[in-house]
């Protein structure tokens, strides 16, 4: 299969795609909530988004995948003021083109199980970074239990954080896979390529060096006995809450690019070039590097006034949580996973 590479250096670099949205005639949308058996004991609440020709036609799936944090079901968080929207609009955008989607609220948060009651025992074991994965894989197989999804033809689709969850998930399903249900394609979306240890380090010799000493020492222990360490100063404890422990101490290690070089499916990575989290191109340069020692089939855009969460910037103060999909987002989406899919 044919690699493909691009880094682009406007959004007038993708006429052909948003001919092919322009042409494509708009799809009406049917939503189906839905609840699934996650890991560890935990239901999950959901929304499967249909396009109206799935009463006809059998039609391809991607799961949506949110980032960190308590993040719903529609990215968005109490961390957050504004309303963001982000996988209810990539949501919406994949159901006008033909294609379905899962997206869900994390564990212990919005209509999922919440927090549990019991020890910090408890509440880490529940949180663990096995669980979030084991979670994607099951909104993967819930996604295959309906009958109007073509089980040949879906996808992840994962946000930041969630795009490290997508790549340890998809190896899960690549060892459970049968026939014709394999894993098509996975679309990394603002997602690292470093080791969130050598991310979290970076933002804070960015952003308050004088701090980094202190949030070494805590990395290092947190990495060492999967515990976060008592009475960490205020500036930490939001980075680091309680229960974090065993999470953090996988995802801190987990190395997204070997990982991508391992997986057997298509991949787009999908950056802005106004993210102020993940910065192109020093956390992303490991996934596009990755791609080149793959045999299946992968492309790497970079799209500039594009924030974190995928919109439009005014200006370099702008966080971009606000508006609508970028256009150049939405079409290298459309114009990527739907030939893939076969949408």
């Amino acid at each position: 299969m044919i690699r493909r590479r691009a880094l682009l250096a406007g959004a007038a670099a993708l006429p052909a795609a948003a001919a092919v949205a322009e042409r494509r005639p708009p799809q009406r949308l049917k939503e189906r909530a839905v609840r699934f058996a996650g890991d560890g004991d935990a239901t999950l609440a959901g929304t499967l988004l249909l396009p109206l020709s799935s009463e006809m036609q059998y039609v391809p799936g991607v799961v949506l995948i949110a980032g960190s944090g308590p993040t719903d079901r529609d990215g968005n968080s109490p961390l957050v003021p504004q309303r963001i929207d982000l996988l209810k609009q990539i949501a919406e955008l994949l159901a006008r083109a033909g294609i379905a989607s899962l997206r869900y609220d994390k564990r212990g948060i919005g209509a999922s199980t919440p927090w549990p009651t019991g020890t910090l025992a408890d509440h880490e074991r529940y949180f663990a970074w096995d669980n979030f994965v084991g979670d994607v894989a099951a909104a993967h197989r819930e996604l295959l239990k309906h009958d109007e999804i073509k089980p040949y033809a879906t996808a992840l689709l994962g946000h930041s954080e969630g795009g490290l969850l997508a790549l340890a998930a998809a190896r899960t399903l690549a060892a459970e896979a049968t026939g014709r249900h394999k894993l098509h394609g996975v679309v990394l979306a603002a997602t690292p390529g470093r080791p969130l240890s050598e991310i979290v380090r970076s933002q804070v010799a960015r952003g308050a060096p004088a701090l980094l000493e202190s949030f070494d020492r805590t990395i290092a222990a947190v990495m060492a006995t999967g515990h976060v360490p008592a009475d960490l100063p205020r500036e930490q404890q939001l980075l680091f809450p309680p229960h974090a422990g065993p999470f953090l101490q996988s995802a801190l290690s987990f190395d997204p690019a070997k990982a991508l070089a391992g997986l057997d499916a298509a991949c787009l990575i999908l950056q802005g070039a106004a993210d102020q989290q993940v910065v192109p191109m020093a956390d992303i340069q490991p996934l596009i590097d990755a791609l080149g020692r793959r045999s299946a089939a992968g492309e790497a855009v970079v799209l500039p006034a594009v924030s974190h969460n995928l919109k439009l910037v005014s200006s370099p103060a702008d966080p971009g949580f606000t508006g609508p999909l970028a256009p150049a987002v939405a079409d290298k989406l459309v114009a990527w996973l739907g030939p893939l899919l076969g949408a």
